[in-house]
């Protein structure tokens, strides 16, 4: 920003005036020039530099996801040629996000002292170098291994995209921004899972982690490129005390309690889902084959749009008017997918991915919104428990699948979005009485 645009330099030219005219000294502090508004400097949709970072963190989303669930699609694959039943292959996925739970809070910290755009680089460089050590695991030990550490180095960046985006974006287009972010996560799942299911099925498994690892790679550099430099970001040291007082203000605030069980509980169902998913089309009665399987996520797409429309949807109806749409969206996809009709599956598949994009959308953005301090914290702990959701959805629906079929993995997934209404119902009941208090207060 030049010298000239900020607060300081007016301030200065003000008392330079002062000195040199009594005119001046006299006037009343009401003729004084109002303080610039910090939004103004900030991006916005049409402004400089908007574009570019929207690009950059969409290619950082796409990169995030395609290589988190990379192995996701290929689970039946990796079964076969492995000889492990699937819930062990499913540890290939949650291992990934229970690293990325463990490592995002004290990355979310060092993003505070170097920076989020630098965090984010460094984060983006090191899972793509892994990724390409990944196809060269030789048993399922070292791929659950590899897995491990690439979900760790994958930490240091959704949490601090969102903070990097409530720093630098303005508040009202805050949550067009935070869907644009999600958006390319739903493009990365969609494109990493169509790649490797073809590559798989012509060439294998390990191929189609190498070809993921090669779209990685792409999406950092573009990213390195296109990520404008931070300007309202202000570094600071954060000890362990410090870190801890800060996450336990955060984790006492109820609103932000119930965001992050709302983001774990969605979470919950999408992991539970797609983690079993593969294993119930390639089967019995569907017997679809692996590059038909990966193209399945081509219902990727509906997640880009109902993502990126929720800002819309949250000023038609409101945050939690959102978040009644998305649980009952979801929920409805959940049964039609008990029919033994693909038509039916693939429509309960739509409905499943856009509640999950927009509720996600809603509660991640509105984290953001809700904090005021230490915000890189705030949506590290909301990453922290949307991806232990992710993991035991993961676990727990593919131990389901195993022990009682598509049917016990859809009571699983049900149980969470059950889960998710209730809290938004108390929420909801608690504004409402409040509102009437408030009501008596000022009419007496």
């Amino acid at each position: 920003m030049p010298p000239a645009d900020t607060g300081a330099s007016a301030a200065a030219r003000a008392d330079a005036c002062a000195q040199s005219s009594p005119v001046t000294s006299s006037a009343p502090a009401a003729d004084a020039p109002p303080a610039p508004d910090p939004e103004a400097a900030k991006l916005h949709p049409g402004g400089p530099g908007y574009r570019r970072m929207s690009f950059a963190l969409f290619a950082a989303g796409v990169a995030t996801f395609a290589l988190l669930y990379s192995t996701q699609a290929l689970l039946p694959a990796i079964s076969v040629d492995l000889a492990v039943a699937p819930d062990q292959a499913s540890w290939t996925v949650s291992a990934a996000t229970f690293g990325l739970a463990l490592a995002v809070i004290p990355l979310s910290a060092l993003s505070e002292r170097f920076g989020r755009r630098t965090m984010m680089t460094a984060s983006l460089s090191v899972a793509a170098l892994i990724a390409m050590l990944v196809p060269f695991a030789p048993d399922l030990g070292w791929l659950v291994a590899l897995r491990t550490v690439q979900g760790v180095a994958l930490a240091g960046l959704p949490a601090s995209a969102m903070a990097f985006l409530a720093e630098e974006v303005r508040a009202k287009a805050l949550v067009a921004a935070i869907g644009l972010f999600v958006a390319g996560n739903s493009i990365g799942g969609m494109s990493g899972r169509i790649v490797t299911g073809w590559v798989a099925q012509a060439w294998g498994w390990r191929a189609a982690l190498g070809a993921v690892g090669l779209l990685a790679v792409l999406c950092a550099v573009a990213f390195r490129l296109l990520v404008p430099k931070a300007r309202h970001f202000s570094p600071r040291k954060v000890g362990p005390r410090a870190l801890a007082r800060t996450l336990g203000g955060h984790l006492s605030d109820p609103l932000l309690r119930r965001l992050y069980g709302i983001g774990a509980l969605f979470m919950t169902v999408f992991g539970a889902v797609y983690t079993v998913i593969g294993y119930r089309l390639v089967d019995e009665p569907f017997n679809l084959p692996q590059g038909i399987v990966g193209s399945i996520f081509l219902i990727y797409l509906v997640g880009t749009v109902s993502s990126a429309a929720a800002g819309r949807l949250v000023g038609r109806v409101g945050r939690r008017g959102a978040l009644y749409l998305a649980v009952g969206t979801t929920a409805a996809g959940l049964l039609l997918t008990l029919t033994t009709s693909l038509a039916a599956v693939l429509l309960g598949l739509v409905l499943i991915t856009a509640g999950f994009f927009a509720g996600h959308a809603v509660a991640s953005s509105s984290v953001s919104r809700t904090a005021k301090t230490a915000r890189a914290q705030a949506s590290a702990l909301y990453q922290c428990a949307y991806y232990i959701g992710s993991s035991i959805g993961g676990a727990l629906g593919a131990a389901a699948f195993h022990a009682g079929g598509w049917e016990a993995t859809v009571a699983l997934a049900l149980a969470a979005m059950a889960g998710a209404a209730s809290i938004t119902l108390y929420a909801t009941r608690k504004a409402m009485a409040e509102r009437r208090v408030l009501h008596v207060q000022q009419a007496a």
